[in-house]
């Protein structure tokens, strides 16, 4: 219909619209006097980039570029290039409707960049929000309403718009077509060039997975960049060095007993460990609780200069486009609307954030890198929510004794192995939602067959217990000096993590999956709960789906048994004649 249309029209008319850039739709609302034709049927007018034979290309590099942002429009929530063309490539969005109002019918103008509507408190919490039957499910396949109306919503790709209102990827296998993101060529070699604009990296870590969502690639390039550059500069020549501003975010997960000083030492600690030399800044944030917004972004402005460039990079999901988001707000009241979703991997292509940092710096997101030993990576959307921290943690504590297990689901477990006390203390630090279970250690391997799956989850079935791959098994031996506190902390990549408390030394045996990242740490927090969880399962929604279900199974198979059998035609003459033998 949209070609049919431009071919009515002259060239000659075409011309000075198509010319116009995106930007140039804005504020502008078309009118008679704008529409040529106008008893022909109404049609859309959009730029030659949104052009069905203008395909942009299959990239991850978005509009950090000035001279791609002048030819490519980019989607404003996740950077991926858009087009409107295929809907089983990436970037695909649906046009806008043309409504009446009551001036006549008129072109709804094409925004993609605005204001939006603030996101539900659910979606920023990490909670799936089921649409309401008047909404049309991604699933079924129809028609997104993609809206770009008159109260400034942006127009976004059909993925965002799937991810903003139901929380899932309509077609997780779209966005598998495009390039891994070459962090090295597109941003890596911006941060160590020694000339350019002023370079501030925004490294964004997630506190309840700092381990597992700390950049370490990055932090050892931005590391070997400050001291090549340093070195330049102190010999007279050309020296960018960057700086570094670690964020920590999502602090509002951890729990308010935690001491803000003693938190600070072990983040720098943590940080030097993970092959980061300097740190200029450190901050706590929290963009839900708006805690210590303020202050971050007024230090990265200082740093950025009138010029500057600011690069928020950090693993998926660490949380980088919702703290832009945050940032949008605090700063001048401009509200940016990146997507947020609790599933990994949302920003797919660079981001150019305008008019948030002051003067000409500008800010960039870019999507998150992959950390493959992360265990959520093998996990379904399904299975991710269950791991997925959406709430202040809460500690579950077992006093514990040599020769005894405790698993987190069916993904990790750890076994006392030997110990030179009687008991231990372990507090896990995980999803609620993720039920954990005391045994024996004898009994691990029947544990395994029998309620992996079902009573302990994630993964979610048995199909998925096969798929998850071996288990394999690493050796720590600990020592601790206080019966009070934790000493150090056994934590699994993408999970959680388990806090030792003893007065003495122990080895302890921990089963994950193979290729999964464990590591022992000085203990983030000491406090443990102060009530015990007991032997075997811990309450909770899966293991009570679970009895349920082998109830109900147990109850039918026991009914079953009880029937009566029904005899064969056979039988039944066979009894017929015997009875007659005996009256004879």
């Amino acid at each position: 219909m949209l070609a049919k249309a431009a071919r009515d029209l002259s060239s000659s008319k075409l011309k000075p619209l198509f010319a116009l850039s995106l930007s140039s739709f804005k504020s502008s609302t078309w009118t008679e006097t704008n529409t040529p034709n106008r008893s022909k049927s109404p049609f859309l007018l959009l730029p030659p980039r949104y052009s069905s034979t203008n395909v942009p290309p299959l990239t991850r590099d978005g509009n950090y570029n000035d001279a791609t942002s002048a030819t490519v429009s980019v989607c404003p929530g996740c950077g991926v290039h858009m087009q409107n063309s295929n809907p089983k490539h990436p970037g695909f969005f649906i046009r806008p409707s043309i409504e009446k109002q009551n001036s006549g019918s008129v072109l709804r103008n094409l925004v993609p960049i605005s204001q939006e509507p603030e996101f539900i408190n659910s979606i920023k919490h990490g909670l799936i929000v089921e649409p309401n039957s008047s909404d049309t499910n991604p699933e079924t396949g129809s028609d997104l309403n993609l809206k770009d109306d008159e109260t400034g919503r942006p127009l976004v790709c059909a993925r965002c718009h799937s991810l903003r209102h139901y929380g899932r990827v309509k077609d997780p296998t779209v966005e598998n077509l495009l390039p891994d993101f070459d962090f090295d060529h597109t941003v890596g070699r911006r941060l160590g060039s020694a000339s350019g604009a002023r370079t501030v990296v925004l490294m964004v870590v997630d506190a309840s997975d700092f381990d597992g969502s700390f950049p370490k690639r990055v932090a050892k390039l931005v590391s070997r960049t400050i001291d090549e550059n340093n070195t330049a500069w102190k010999e007279g020549r050309s020296g960018n060095v960057p700086r570094v501003v670690v964020v920590v975010t999502k602090i509002d997960l951890l729990p308010s007993s935690l001491s803000p000083t003693r938190f600070e030492q072990w983040v720098r600690q943590r940080a030097r460990e993970g092959g980061l030399s300097k740190i200029t800044k450190l901050h706590f944030v929290s963009p839900v609780k708006n805690w210590g917004i303020k202050d971050m972004v007024e230090d990265v402005a200082a740093m950025a200069g009138k010029r500057g460039q600011v690069w928020a990079v950090g693993s998926q999901n660490a949380g980088k486009s919702t703290l832009i988001n945050a940032v949008g707000k605090v700063f001048g009241g401009k509200v940016w609307h990146l997507t947020e979703a609790p599933v990994p991997g949302t920003t797919l292509g660079i981001v150019r954030v305008e008019g948030v940092l002051p003067f000409e710096a500008k800010l960039f997101d870019t999507p998150g890198l992959l950390n493959p030993h992360q265990i959520t990576t093998r996990l379904t959307r399904e299975e991710q929510k269950l791991v997925q921290i959406s709430k202040e943690l809460k500690p579950r504590t077992y006093r514990i004794k040599e020769g005894y297990t405790v698993h987190i689901g069916g993904l990790m477990r750890l076994d006392i192995d030997d110990s030179s006390v009687d008991s231990m203390y372990v507090t896990v630090w995980a999803s609620s939602s993720v039920p954990l279970h005391m045994g024996k250690k004898e009994n691990a391997y029947k544990t395994l067959e029998e309620h992996f799956g079902s009573r302990l989850q994630p993964p979610i079935g048995e199909k998925r217990v096969e798929e998850m791959g071996k288990w394999v098994r690493k050796e720590f031996r600990v020592s601790g000096s206080s019966w009070d506190a934790s000493s150090v902390d056994i934590a699994v990549s993408g999970l959680g993590w388990f806090a030792i408390g003893l007065k003495g030394n122990a080895v302890l045996g921990v089963w994950t999956h193979e290729g999964i990242d464990v590591f022992l740490r000085d203990s983030l927090v000491p406090q443990r709960a102060r009530t015990f969880e007991d032997s075997g399962f811990t309450v909770s929604k899966i293991v009570a789906k679970a009895d349920r279900d082998f109830n109900k199974t147990h109850k039918e198979e026991t009914q079953k048994k009880r029937r009566p059998k029904k005899k064969s035609t056979s039988d039944s003459v066979s009894d017929k004649e015997n009875c007659q033998e005996v009256s004879l």
